[in-house]
């Protein structure tokens, strides 16, 4: 969940905003300040401010223009219509989108000397390292303790909804599964993606002293990230 779409979310908690953003997306054409004005009953000067409140979260664009695209003498009104954000707000965090994304690379990647869940913990594992190689070449930086390390990995399941929790130096407890529900109807399936794509993200940022391991506990992730023991 992103601050952008916090804020978003936030400016549609007034419900002239609501009904005007909606009255926008379901117009043909842009919209003037006059036609979103009417369509909930309020004056043009209102209407305007909550229509730039609007574009200001990013969830309208506003341009100069004639409506019907004739040009006339004098300053074109100005024009709203809806842009291609996309605001998924979700307490706690959820992840389906990745978890989405790697089952249909697996179900359209799969190899023949494969099964389905061979293959999406395949490509789960590709996908996690590509992500920490990515972060490694960005951040260059040398080599990694388990410490250091598993401060770097923590941004990154911030990022992705797995709330971390240092309970030790070299310990991270991931209190929040992004996968959930789903993880409940075919546990085996999502945690074994869910591990894959850890630990090869691990390996992508060459924290070779950090190790992701199964660890399932009610209500939480799967994998836990601390110390590799000595071989």
């Amino acid at each position: 969940m992103t601050d952008d779409a916090v804020r978003a979310v936030a400016a549609l908690d007034d419900e002239l905003r609501r009904r005007m953003h909606a009255f926008i997306r379901q117009s043909p054409a842009p919209v003037t300040r006059d036609e979103a004005a009417r369509s909930v009953g309020i004056s043009r000067k209102l209407a305007a401010f909550h229509l730039d409140k609007l574009v200001e979260v990013g969830l309208l664009k506003a341009t100069y223009a004639q409506p019907d695209g004739i040009r006339r003498v004098g300053r074109a009104p100005k024009l709203y219509q809806p842009t291609d954000l996309h605001v998924q707000v979700s307490i706690p965090p959820r992840e389906h989108g990745l978890l989405a994304e790697i089952l249909l690379e697996a179900v359209r990647h799969q190899r023949p000397d494969e099964s389905g869940p061979q293959a999406a913990v395949r490509v789960a594992a590709d996908r996690g390292h590509a992500l920490g190689k990515a972060e490694h070449d960005r951040l260059k930086p040398g080599r990694l303790g388990t410490e250091r390390a598993l401060t770097y990995i923590a941004h990154m399941l911030e990022d992705h909804g797995f709330e971390p929790a240092r309970v030790a130096p070299t310990r991270l407890r991931l209190d929040n599964c992004p996968f959930h529900p789903l993880a409940a109807k075919d546990p085996d399936l999502v945690c074994g993606i869910n591990h894959a794509f850890l630990a090869a993200y691990c390996e992508g940022l060459r924290a070779t002293t950090v190790e992701a391991t199964l660890a399932p506990r009610p209500g939480a992730c799967c994998v836990e990230l601390g110390s590799r023991p000595p071989e």
